[in-house]
């Protein structure tokens, strides 16, 4: 086996642990039930108030257990598509960003959001950021998926949210978060591309 492939399985080795980490703590708050929820979720009065670790926790919690479940599953189908791209400290700084990015977003972007819930955002930005070393790479599958991501996010701001989308999430879909997300994964790409080259020009 190559040293790139033992890199790939190596990182995507290491984006399952990560996976199973991030699905105990959010089934972790599921349990909390709506007490759990209300306490942390992104909410622009509680925010205001200086309950600043709604920033973090509201990206953590959901509207219900279906609501997760989804959400897991979309993230387990990420991780299985680009978890090989990253290290697990690399993808930290992925997660990071995006969370920053949607925070921000949220805030100075959309004024008029009061309260979010869900990772369906982070999960874009890390689809995004993985998605960008395959398609530097010229890997096909990566560049094909790469538009089709490009064409729901385009539908997402210009139509609204993708067909079945809020019956199965049982509740309004913030379409924004994903499109910040993406924009924090990618911001968080291009920074660690540039960290790469640098690197390799020494």
């Amino acid at each position: 086996m190559g040293l790139d492939k033992v890199r790939r399985s190596t990182n995507l080795r290491h984006c399952w642990v990560g996976f199973g980490v991030l699905a105990l703590i959010t089934l972790l708050l599921a349990i909390g039930g709506d007490d759990a929820r209300e306490a942390m979720a992104w909410n622009r009065t509680a925010l205001e108030a200086g309950e600043f670790w709604r920033l973090l926790t509201g990206h953590f919690v959901h509207l219900s257990l279906k609501h997760l479940l989804l959400n897991l599953a979309g993230l387990a189908l990420v991780v299985w598509i680009v978890g090989h791209a990253y290290t697990w400290s690399q993808w930290l700084f992925v997660l990071f960003l995006s969370i920053v990015a949607i925070d921000a977003g949220f805030w100075f972007i959309y004024a008029d959001l009061d309260w979010y819930v869900g990772i369906s955002g982070f999960l874009n930005g890390i689809l995004a950021a993985g998605l960008v070393v395959g398609v530097a790479d010229r890997e096909r599958e990566s560049i094909a998926l790469a538009l089709i991501v490009l064409v729901k996010l385009t539908w997402e701001q210009t139509v609204g949210p993708m067909p079945g989308s809020v019956s199965t999430s049982g509740g309004a879909v913030i379409v924004d978060a994903h499109i910040y997300g993406a924009a924090g994964g990618l911001l968080a790409a291009a920074i660690l591309w540039r960290r790469v080259r640098s690197n390799a020009s020494i």
